[in-house]
Order: C-alpha cells, then structure tokens, then sequence
C-alpha cells in the first residue's frame, strides 16, 4: 500500500496558465488529495468514487508524492500565515 498526495496551489494562477490542470472542478485557491491504495490506479478510482468534482484526466497529468506505508515519515504538515521575522 502506498499513500497518494495530490497538491496543487493556484494563488497565482492567471490568464497565461489557463491549460493547466486543475485538481477539482470546483473554485479552489489550494487543493490537496492524499489517497491510500495499492496504486495508483487504485487511488484515482477512489477520489472518482467520492464524487466531490476531483479531475481525473488532470490528477494523471499532475505529479503525486508516493509514500510507501512500511517506512516510518511525517506524512503532512501545514503552516499558514507565519510571520517569519518575529
């Protein structure tokens, strides 16, 4: 089994980068997935199953972190809206 971990951050995003991929087809600044499966595969029928707007097509065409599950690692963190000079 493998964990899956789809990000993408579209903050930035404008006019020039209209033929990216997108991860869901809602309105989304910043979009994250993480799946466990056996594959990838595995892992995208999943998301499709939930039925919540995830991109197929466009999660093949983005690039996913594979974390294998027999090794001991921090899986996620997230820090937002740190103040770096304090």
């Amino acid at each position: 089994m493998n964990i899956y971990v789809w990000r993408h951050n579209k903050t930035y995003h404008s006019h020039s980068m209209i033929d990216e991929p997108c991860l869901n087809s809602g309105f989304y600044l910043d979009a994250i997935a993480i799946v466990l499966a056996h594959d990838l595969e595995e892992a995208l029928d999943k998301l499709a199953e939930q039925k919540q707007g995830w991109r197929i097509d466009d999660l093949r065409a983005l690039p996913c972190e594979i974390i294998p599950v027999d090794e001991s690692r921090v899986v996620f963190t997230d820090l937002r809206g740190g103040i770096t000079h304090l």
